[in-house]
Order: C-alpha cells, then structure tokens, then sequence
C-alpha cells in the first residue's frame, strides 16, 4: 500500500476521487477535506492531496472509500427530484436519518448518483441528482449564478419596509447574506405572510438565517425553480430523467 502522504504524490485528486464515488459533488468533497474529515493511509489529508483509489486507504467522513466502476454500466444520467420534507441530501448519515437515496426507485439506489446543490432537511422541492461530475460542478459553482426560486411559508407576516433590507443584506456569522429578489407571494393588511425568493448563490441556510435574524421564522421552505425548469407538475416525491433540452433549461433563467 501507498504510504506517501505528500500533495505531489502521483494520482488523482481526493476531490476527483470522492466525486467519482459517488459520495458528493466535488465542491462538498472540498470543504470535507478542508474539515479535516479525509483521511489517507491514516493521516488527515488537505486540499491539494493526491492517493491512488486502487492502492491508498481513503476514509471519507469515518467511512473507508469503496472504489465504484465508472464503465459503461452507469452511463451518464441527470434527474430531477421533488425532495419531502424530512430527508438529508446525503448518502449516509451517523445519526441514521433518511436520506433522499432511500426514496428512490430500487433500480437507481446502485447508481453513483449525487446532489448538484443540496437542501436541508426541514425545506423541500427541487433537487438536481447526477453522475455527471462536470454537470455538477457548473451547477454548484457560485460564479454561474444558477437562479433559483424558492416559496417560503413565515411564521407571522413580514413588515413590507423590511424586503428591500433582505435583498441589501447583513453578515452573519461570517458570511454575508442577501437574496437577489424578493416578491411577495399573499398578503395580509400591509404585511406579507407568504414570499417568492430569488437567490443566483446560496450558503448554508441562507433563507432561514436572513430571515429569523429579522424575527421570521420559516415554517415552509420549497424550491419550485432551478433555472428554467420548474416544479410544476411533479408530485412530492416523484423523480424524473432530464433530456439534453431540459438539462440545458437549466442555465437558462
């Protein structure tokens, strides 16, 4: 087995390998290592590290890496998913959750499928999910700036004064949040209940953090557009395979 733990180690790189496992998209495989939460040959690995999958232990997140065939036998695919309420957009979880993989048809639970953008476990609505490591990362890389369109449920209306200072912003915890757009969707008196938000980026949690820090709690949050593909017409839950025009909807506002 390989033991050299060098960045200049000849192979490929970890994000490429973790990718091509099917456990992430190249972006998320990124911040793990940058987390410290990659190992090779035992050593926690940084970003730059190259390992051979046939030859060096890979252990992602506590895991040992299983080296997945990227043969004709998984041909390039990309599908949509109206994601519940109630799932992670993993592959596995410590804390045994649910994830997305476990709603899928019995036939693609085998595939190297992985989330292009991801949403968190309370929102639901449209999910990107690929094999296709280049799709992927022009999906999830900022500088794109995929629009996507969310409809958002408040706990108790929202001051009409209060929307153009979602859209300037204020930093949090480090990282500064705005939305692009917001419209309102119902209203009641001169306050709003029910919101359209656009976003062109997207932080972790970025909708609920803006808005509870303004006292707003989210009791609903869906996404019902990536691009120019909408969520209409597919039930929670439901799944389909996008064609080429469809894919190409996508960067497409």
């Amino acid at each position: 087995m390989n033991t050299s733990n060098s960045p200049k180690t000849l192979g490929l790189r970890l994000q490429k390998i973790i990718a091509e496992a099917g456990l992430c998209s190249r972006r998320q495989a990124e911040t793990w290592i940058s987390d410290g939460e990659v190992r090779v040959n035992g050593r926690i690995a940084t970003l730059g590290h190259k390992a051979d999958p046939t030859k060096d232990a890979i252990v992602v997140r506590g895991k040992l890496l299983q080296v997945r065939s990227t043969s004709r036998n998984d041909p390039r695919a990309t599908f949509l998913l109206n994601k519940p309420k109630g799932y992670i957009c993993s592959h596995g979880d410590p804390h045994h959750e649910e994830t997305i993989y476990d709603i899928l048809p019995r036939a693609m639970r085998k595939r190297r499928l992985f989330t292009a953008g991801r949403l968190d476990k309370n929102s639901e609505g449209l999910i990107i999910l690929t094999n296709d490591g280049d799709l992927s990362n022009r999906l999830s890389h900022p500088s794109n700036g995929i629009r996507k369109i969310y409809h958002v449920n408040l706990g108790h209306p929202i001051e009409e004064k209060i929307l153009p200072k979602l859209v300037m912003g204020r930093e949090l915890e480090g990282d500064f949040l705005h939305f692009n757009k917001v419209l309102p969707i119902s209203r009641k008196g001169n306050a709003l209940k029910r919101l359209e938000i656009h976003l062109g980026h997207g932080k972790k949690r970025e909708i609920r953090r803006l808005l509870e820090s303004f006292g707003h709690k989210v009791e609903r949050l869906r996404r019902v557009q990536i691009g120019g593909l909408k969520i209409k017409g597919m039930p929670i839950g439901s799944i389909k395979e996008l064609n080429e025009k469809e894919i190409d909807l996508l960067f497409h506002s």
